[in-house]
């Protein structure tokens, strides 16, 4: 079931000449047939929530608005009202019993709690991490401001006064965003004309003051006054957002019924009215699911509402069907036919399911039942077709390994392909090694999530470019590097290159953890693989290929997977676009009302969620110039070529495909957007935000093309898998094994580069294996952070080295040290954007290392072709250690 999109917004016009497309309207009416031959097909309303029952209430009667929630793993259920039977001939009554619902092995058991201050019902509640906060409520003759903690020791249950309400609140609902709980809406009094639009926030460490001036009033919600609203808090692809929905109100004496949607931005202070719910939807249950859902499990609507008397017991009950909204692409869907349709209670989250318990199923009757809710993805077979075309493609990846086995002779050979790899092969190969798995799947989920902000960073990429090939290009192929790090032993000393090697060896084992355990995330949702076994696959076959074939195997296998990434984007997004409401026009008009073209954010923030663009600059140059430098998986690309003018073309190769690339990944972000704000019914509430790709990829793309485009995704991951192992076994051999002389023949440095190899790629594996873990919100920016832990110290090396003729190796450590030191508190005590990490290793690391090299002697050692400042070759001399 699909539900139109918001009502409150427009779609803008699209210019005339951006709808006038033959050639791609085509091109989409072909990709349109190969969706209508797809075997994977359209998955429409479908049943994911599963409904089990738990132990009933004691109250067999069932109570309707109680306190619910959860503590030292154990569901509290307090207060609440119902109707003695009949239920027509009784007044309601208000309760004042606590029930704790426990585990006993594999089973539940209800323990009495004792009682409540007073008999009372219809306040708010939320779990805490001290107890189960219980705001406000009312009983038969007023109103309450009283608030109080719920605490389960295991054994008994105590209550604890809070700082009060600064004013009576009853049907309102609450909801915490961090360490702060927000209460929404609700009436005054006992009647609904005293309902009021207000919104209320308190921090958790203020909760057991006693003064109601802890809680600190903020922004009303700008449209109209309500009670029996439903509040959640849930992420909308930049922050963690407050959502109010629907509920009703009294004008006049008339009852109005409400649908509309706002949301709340606790960093912004402000609200902004979303798209409205398909229906009336009050008095019910709202909470977050997954990184982007929120789901409504029960809820009452207008029907009937004045019939109440009438029917009485004739009464059909409320819509026995769950809504889901997504609030990325801001639409609605059906999350199926509930079992029992419980309205006026509190949805808790317990144990990865939702709980649900009592509450009311028809005017006047309560439920006893208690139910978990659990979310659960839909299963879809990979399909014989695409196991052929995934594993036949690697299959192939191992026997290039195979095949250029039998050329490596010696070291040369392993760690540079001889010299002898064309500069087209070398430049895609870099383009490959930077773009990494995580590009495929990360970049598309930010820019689903959020805009193109990011895209200007890699815009930076042929102005960088300018600098490897007129900088650091000269300097390694002047002294014949096959390590970046032989630099730094020339410049400054051995200690200095040790740490350097070393500190790349740990950053690119665990670099191959991270992309083997992210991408096995994201693969996940589009092959029956888990995350381990998507793991184990990259990690085995990229030991086999590269381990037999060295650096000539990885390049050439970078080459085929450089066509088959970019080949699979590409028809990827002809699919997303083809699939959009309104074809290519449809797409860039949605892709426009959401602002998905965004490529600045101006604001001088550097924590801000929505990056702003002189982050994204500064930290994108920083990050390009410390992988052009100091990153011996590029640098060894310029080793590889014949001639430095072929390397220069190498470099140039990467940053040419570097352009369209990123508008390709760009796009297809934008494209997954349109495509799932018009049909909202085919997301899966229970994947990750980066899960969204591969999750078009599984449901969406014809039989064999899916695999194709998963074997993308693998290619993707192996390329980078395979370069840091090949390019980490170099340092090991080339800067601690060979200047200790560990083996005597070249055939002996051969073996322990393939051991290294095959050990590093272990390594590498058992740490993706350790490292999975679905909570994280953006692989990208998780990958972003991790590079620049490590990279933004080496960056600074380098620059030290080549832009001063004062600093010494005294000072190089000095800065490298502190630099990591700082790296390490902007990653634990900061919030400080993850893209600005490697732009301030460098800048710590090269200030303080110039600054302690001052308060040294200068170098004594010649530093002839070792600075920009003198192009001539170095002296073949060990330098002067310090």
């Amino acid at each position: 079931m699909n539900f139109d999109r918001a009502t409150d917004r427009s779609q803008p016009s699209v210019p005339n000449h951006l709808a006038l497309f033959p050639r791609l309207r085509s091109l989409s009416s072909l990709v349109a047939i190969l969706l209508s031959i797809s075997l994977v097909g359209a998955l429409e309303a479908r049943e994911w929530l599963e409904w089990k029952e738990l132990p009933s209430l004691p109250n067999e009667l069932g109570v309707a608005g109680p306190f619910a929630g959860v503590h030292n793993d154990a569901l509290i259920v307090a207060g609440g009202a119902n109707f003695p039977r009949p239920v027509w001939d009784n007044d309601k009554q208000w309760v004042d019993q606590i029930h704790v619902l426990v585990k006993q092995g594999d089973d539940y058991v209800w323990r009495d709690g004792g009682r409540l201050p007073r008999p009372i019902a219809y306040g708010a509640s939320v779990s805490t991490a001290e107890g189960v906060l219980c705001i406000g409520g009312n009983d038969a003759t007023q109103t309450y401001a009283d608030v109080y903690l719920l605490r389960w020791d295991g054994e008994k249950l105590t209550t604890t006064a809070c700082a009060p309400l600064p004013t009576t609140c009853s049907y309102c609902q609450a909801a915490q965003i961090g360490n702060t709980i927000y209460l929404a809406c609700g009436q005054q009094g006992l009647g609904l004309d005293s309902a009021t639009n207000d919104l209320w926030a308190i921090d958790a460490e203020n909760l057991e003051k006693k003064d109601s001036e802890a809680w600190r009033k903020l922004p009303a919600l700008p449209g109209p006054t309500r009670a029996f609203a439903l509040v959640a808090a849930q992420h909308d692809g930049f922050r963690d957002c407050l959502y109010v929905i629907g509920g009703r109100r009294s004008e006049n004496g008339e009852t109005q019924f409400l649908r509309d949607v706002w949301r709340y931005e606790p960093i912004a202070n402000q609200w902004k009215r979303r798209a409205d719910a398909p229906r009336v939807v009050m008095a019910g249950e709202a909470i977050g699911s997954g990184q982007s859902h929120i789901l409504i499990v029960g809820s009452a609507d207008e029907s009937n509402f004045d019939k109440v008397d009438e029917l009485k017991d004739e009464h059909p009950g409320f819509p026995r069907e769950a809504l889901c909204y997504h609030t990325i692409t801001n639409t609605w869907s059906s999350a199926g036919e509930t079992p029992e349709n419980l309205v006026t209670t509190t949805a808790v989250r317990w144990d990865g399911s939702i709980i649900l318990p009592s509450g009311e199923v028809r005017p006047r009757v309560r439920s006893p039942h208690v139910w978990r809710i659990t979310p659960t993805p839909t299963v879809k077979s990979f399909g014989m077709l695409n196991y052929i075309v995934l594993f036949a493609y690697l299959a192939g990846m191992v026997g290039v390994g195979v095949y250029f086995a039998r050329k490596n002779k010696n070291t040369d050979d392993f760690f540079r392909g001889g010299m002898r790899i064309p500069w087209w092969a070398a430049g895609c190969s870099i383009f490959a090694t930077m773009l990494s798995s995580l590009t495929f799947t990360g970049i598309p989920s930010k820019a689903y999530a959020q805009d193109w902000a990011l895209a200007i960073g890699n815009f930076t990429i042929p102005l960088v470019a300018i600098l490897a090939v007129y900088g650091a290009l000269p300097f390694f192929r002047r002294i014949d590097a096959t390590s970046a790090y032989q630099y730094l032993e020339m410049r400054f000393g051995r200690s200095v290159r040790v740490f350097a090697s070393g500190s790349f060896a740990l950053f690119h084992t665990f670099r191959m953890g991270v992309v083997m355990s992210l991408t096995g995330l994201a693969l996940a949702v589009a092959t029956p693989l888990t995350p381990a076994q998507s793991v184990l696959l990259m990690g085995i076959l990229s030991i086999l290929y590269c381990t037999m074939g060295g650096i000539e195997a990885v390049i050439w296998t970078d080459t085929i997977q450089t066509f088959v990434l970019l080949g699979g984007a590409i028809l990827a997004i002809g699919l997303l676009v083809s699939g959009v409401d309104g074809g290519v026009s449809g797409f860039l008009s949605t892709a426009a009302a959401d602002n998905k073209f965004n490529m600045a954010n101006l604001h001088w923030d550097a924590t801000a969620t929505q990056t702003a663009l002189w982050v994204v600059i500064v930290g994108s140059i920083a990050q390009n110039i410390s992988s052009y430098t100091a990153d011996q998986a590029v640098v060894q690309r310029y080793m590889t070529t014949p001639t430095q003018t072929l390397a220069a073309r190498s470099i140039w190769t990467n940053a040419v495909l570097s352009i369209p690339a990123t508008i390709l990944f760009f796009g297809i972000g934008a494209g997954l957007h349109a495509f799932y704000q018009s049909h909202p019914e085919k997301l899966d509430p229970t994947i990750t935000t980066d899960q969204i790709f591969p999750l078009f990829i599984a449901r969406e793309i014809p039989v064999g093309l899916a695999g194709l485009i998963v074997a993308g995704i693998f290619a993707a991951a192996q390329s980078t898998v395979s370069t840091s192992m090949n390019s980490t076994a170099t340092t090991i051999v080339t800067d601690f094994l060979k200047p200790l002389n560990a083996c005597r023949t070249e055939q002996g440095y051969l073996n322990a580069a393939r051991i290294c190899t095959l050990l590093i790629g272990i390594a590498g594996t058992a740490l993706g294996l350790m490292f999975a873990d679905p909570a994280i919100r953006s692989l990208f920016d998780a990958f972003m952070m991790v590079i620049g832990l490590f990279m933004g110290v080496l960056g600074g090396l380098f620059l030290l080295g080549a832009l001063t003729r004062r600093a010494n190796q005294t000072g190089a450590m000095t800065g490298a040290f502190v630099g990591a030191a700082v790296m390490f508190c902007l990653w634990k005590f900061s919030s400080v954007n993850g893209y600005l990490f490697t732009a301030c290793g460098i800048a710590v690391c090269f200030f303080v290392g110039y600054a302690a090299s001052l308060l040294g002697p200068p170098t004594s050692h010649n530093l002839a072709g070792l600075t920009i400042y003198d192009d001539r070759p170095p002296i073949p001399e060990s330098p002067a250690y310090e």
